[in-house]
């Protein structure tokens, strides 16, 4: 079997790019590739399943991921900057950069079988990226304290530093020290107070934000979904119009297929200690699935191997090694890696208490702190003794003489961060010339991708409904509404027609039920969802309108299902009105409660966005509601009053009974209803747009 091997040299690539010809109508890049005899097609070594036969261990080229990613990236770049002139330049420098290295594929790994967390780990296609530079000066951000209007805390101060496209830069240091903070800045989710942060030397813009992906330290995602389900929704959402369905269908199995996902592709992700799903690097590598999708220019990670075993993590970090060797920029944080995690990294900021205590090539950082009378003196892993430099912790460490007797851990900042800080005023913190090129990014703010408002909807009340079926159909769930039905109708058993106060309690009971269930089941719906939510919305996936009318519509059907089974089963075991018309009426009159409680529990989980304050909350109002509700008194006092008409249970209750005494009317309370069913999800709907898209 023939090998191929590829290598792309981006910081030669970079380094041959004039600044003069970046915007002149010649304008190339240089890209240097070092090739084997035979480059006309790459190909993938596959393991075979038996190796004595020789038709199974052929190779096959790679031909229709390589064609569709190549149609993918174009389409992307077209649709953001085809409508600017000042952007027909980077048109002509993409196209040449990408005819030059799409065809440029690693050579995959072989695939361990006996290893359960490997679904095919391979080293991940190279695609061609929109190089974009990232330099930052004097980077601050400070917090105010919550009891002093005054007093504020750095949470950053003065970092400056520079990475560029090819390079993997990680942000090292001991909790607390500001490197989540700083993630974050440089993604543009956080406004820095002081200090400049340029991205091929503009400021951040709207546009910028769909060539930025950033994963999340905790893996947000829906558990019961599929992984296949994942990729496939999120392609559907976020991919540009351009697309057709099936291309972007295609590119979510291309993605799959890129991050060896595809045995474990239909089984559930799972999250939580009742859904069992995939292993922490499959579900790692689903969520950086979800941002690679885009072929985004930026890759920013919080603690991409945070629970993962070591060599788990190892091969999470070789994924984006690969990835970044591919033209993107990279930037992770980590606290503290492996030596062989370590030796990945390109570029290293190493931080603590906010401050910048080393930034340069991570190859250096070792020959750096020895040259200031930092050595270690016993074997340690590099990025070991760096932390606990940054932690204050001099154990096991030799030290220049300015510390002898000094052991403090703020003695030893002071010492690194002033030493740092003569170092870099004649070594210059950022290297302007490092790479003499200037990509000009558009400041126009680019259209949306993505798909239109119908196709949102359609996709996310498809996705809700699959994720939410099985919480909502669940065997507890039907087991508690079945058995309340039968006791209820045991208890009133062929109840004398004629004994109006029996009948009455009946129907103030199912009123009350039938408020009370989904309330308590709605007010969890934002609380638990936030990050989903803000993390999804805060890449412009969708329009919030959208989600919300989606997620109402998904739970529609779910919610309206074990009424019909409650009210059957109840109906003919109590003697209540045999007519179909009546029948007919009290299960609307049923859907309309449930409709208007549930966007009563949907307010207070989005006002409060707090499991536990939204559920005391809901627990007094449902209280008064019921009480307020006519069966217990009937003259309520005047100043009290106005509080049945606000009643869930007042209107129901009224509605059931004139069905049951076959009294006409109840368009009052039907209409009342109607009101709370629309109000109550226009609140909802201001709540959520004043809502924090940044995750918690």
């Amino acid at each position: 079997m023939e090998e191929t091997s590829a290598a792309l040299d981006l910081s030669e690539t970079f380094a041959k790019i004039n600044q003069d010809d970046i915007f002149g109508s010649n304008a190339k890049y240089e890209t240097k590739l070092r090739l084997t005899k035979d480059d006309s097609r790459m190909k993938i070594k596959r393991r075979s399943l038996d190796l004595n036969n020789n038709e199974s261990s052929k190779t096959k080229p790679l031909c229709k991921t390589k064609s569709l990613s190549s149609h993918f990236v174009v389409n992307i770049f077209d649709e953001q900057c085809s409508n600017n002139p000042r952007n027909n330049e980077e048109k002509g420098l993409l196209s040449h950069y990408q005819s030059s290295s799409s065809s440029l594929h690693g050579v995959p790994d072989a695939i361990d079988e006996d290893d359960p967390d490997s679904c095919g780990w391979r080293k991940i296609q190279i695609e061609a990226a929109f190089g974009i530079c990232i330099k930052f000066e004097e980077v601050s951000y400070n917090v105010r304290l919550k009891r002093s209007k005054v007093e504020k805390h750095n949470i950053v101060q003065g970092v400056s530093g520079s990475v560029y496209p090819g390079e993997f830069l990680a942000l090292m240091g001991p909790s607390g020290g500001g490197k989540t903070t700083l993630l974050n800045l440089l993604s543009g989710r956080l406004k820095c107070d002081a200090g400049i942060i340029t991205y091929n030397d503009r400021l951040y813009t709207k546009s910028l934000k769909q060539r930025i992906g950033f994963v999340l330290q905790d893996d947000t995602v829906f558990p019961h979904l599929t992984v296949k389900e994942t990729l496939t929704y999120s392609a559907l959402l976020r991919l540009p119009n351009s697309l057709s369905k099936q291309q972007k269908m295609e590119r979510a199995m291309d993605v799959l297929s890129q991050l060896g996902l595809e045995r474990c592709q239909n089984t559930m992700v799972g999250g939580n200690k009742v859904v069992r799903g995939v292993s922490g690097g499959e579900k790692k590598r689903v969520c950086i699935g979800n941002e690679i999708l885009l072929n985004p220019s930026l890759l920013f990670l919080d603690e991409p191997t945070s629970g993962l075993d070591s060599t788990t993590a190892l091969r999470i970090i070789q994924m984006l090694q690969d990835i970044a060797q591919g033209g993107k920029t990279v930037v992770t944080t980590i606290h503290q890696p492996s030596s062989r995690l370590f030796s990945r990294f390109d570029k290293l900021i190493l931080l603590s208490n906010g401050c910048s205590l080393y930034f340069g090539k991570a190859s250096d950082a070792m020959r750096y702190f020895s040259s200031i009378g930092c050595l270690p003196l016993i074997a340690m892993n590099p990025a070991e003794f760096l932390i606990d430099l940054a932690s204050g912790n001099v154990k096991d460490k030799s030290l220049p003489s300015q510390l002898k007797h000094k052991f403090l851990p703020a003695d030893v900042h002071k010492y690194l961060l002033g030493a740092y800080e003569s170092r870099a005023s004649t070594m210059e913190k950022i290297k302007l010339d490092e790479i003499n090129h200037k990509l000009n990014m558009s400041s126009d703010a680019a259209g949306e991708c993505g798909a239109s408002w119908i196709a949102q909807f359609c996709i996310l009340s498809r996705r809700g409904l699959k994720e939410r079926r099985h919480e909502y159909l669940s065997s507890l769930r039907m087991i508690q509404v079945i058995s309340t039905a039968v006791i209820a109708g045991l208890i009133w058993w062929n109840s004398d027609a004629n004994m109006a106060e029996d009948e009455a309690g009946l129907l103030f009971f199912i009123s009350v039920y039938w408020a009370f269930f989904p309330v308590f089941t709605a007010i969890f719906t934002f609380p638990l969802e936030r990050e989903m939510l803000s993390k999804e919305r805060s890449v412009g996936m969708y329009k919030l309108s959208a989600y919300l009318i989606a997620r109402n519509a998904s739970d529609l059907p779910l919610d309206l299902l074990l009424p019909v089974v409650f009210l059957t089963i109840i109906y003919f075991m109590v003697g209540l009105k045999h007519t179909f018309s009546a029948f007919s009426l009290t299960l609307l009159s049923i859907f309309l409660s449930i409709i208007a409680a549930q966007g009563l529990g949907l307010t207070i989980g989005a006002a409060f966005m707090d499991v536990k304050k939204a559920t005391t909350l809901a627990s007094v109002t449902v209280m008064t509601f019921m009480l307020s509700g006519g069966f217990f008194i009937t003259r309520v006092p005047r100043f009290m009053c106005w509080i049945r008409y606000l009643s869930l249970n007042y209107h129901t209750y009224k509605l059931l009974l004139k069905i049951q005494c076959g009294h006409d009317g109840g368009g009052m309370e039907v209409g009342a209803m109607l009101l709370m069913i629309i109000g109550y999800r226009l609140i909802t709907y201001i709540l959520l747009r004043r809502m924090s898209l940044t995750p918690a």
